[in-house]
């Protein structure tokens, strides 16, 4: 009778160390893979966000979202999932454990992320004292003077002026003068232009410049 007793008690205490065990394998699942895709979008106007980076949480496993800011790939229910993209703040999202299928969609939105950027002041010298005395120090007003002289001047206004071609007025005025003309002789001849002083002055003016010089 005695030997009965103790050998209930050492099933008893065995059994009391065998559930702990039992249950907490029972209760070890294993993660299901499933295919994890979507689509990443802005918050304001639902365009897509491409080349968004995607990454599995405290770990080195990534991908990035296309042009379309469409994305997929494989990864385990219940994982955690950061959706990170410059000019917007980061999204978590936890992939859910009681997926039926081995596929899940979703939509993510991003918001913008507004940063202010401390005011910067450039100067042109690096500290005030250095501007001071170079400003103090220059002396472009006779620079400026001389140059304006020399561009006004009546020999440098002359050659300006014969290497100057026509401009688009003048162009214009000769074209519309020449067409004048063509319609007010048309059907007869124009005539001879050989004692017009005009054109004696302008061939005048030509032969004092050397227009008609030979050259080498």
């Amino acid at each position: 009778m005695k030997q009965a007793v103790n050998m209930f008690f050492i099933s008893s205490f065995a059994c009391l160390f065998l559930i702990p065990f039992v249950d907490a394998s029972a209760q070890q699942k294993e993660k299901k893979i499933i295919q994890f895709s979507g689509v990443v979008v802005t918050g304001d106007s639902l365009k897509p966000v491409p080349f968004t980076n995607i990454f599995v949480t405290g770990t080195r496993t990534a991908t990035l979202s296309d042009y379309y800011g469409f994305f997929s790939f494989a990864a385990e229910e219940g994982t955690d999932i950061t959706f990170s993209a410059i000019g917007f703040k980061k999204a978590h999202f936890v992939i859910p454990d009681t997926c039926h299928e081995t596929r899940y969609s979703m939509i993510q939105i991003l918001f913008l992320d507004t940063v202010m950027l401390r005011e910067a002041t450039i100067y042109s010298w690096p500290t005030r004292e250095q501007f001071r005395q170079a400003f103090l120090n220059m002396d472009n007003m006779n620079d400026d003077m001389a140059r304006a002289q020399k561009n006004l001047a009546k020999e440098e206004m002359e050659i300006i002026s014969m290497n100057m071609g026509m401009s688009g007025q003048e162009n214009f005025k000769n074209t519309m003068q020449q067409y004048q003309s063509r319609m007010y002789y048309a059907g007869g001849r124009p005539p001879m232009t050989i004692m017009d002083p005009l054109k004696w002055a302008e061939f005048v003016k030509a032969w004092k410049r050397g227009d008609f010089k030979s050259k080498e």
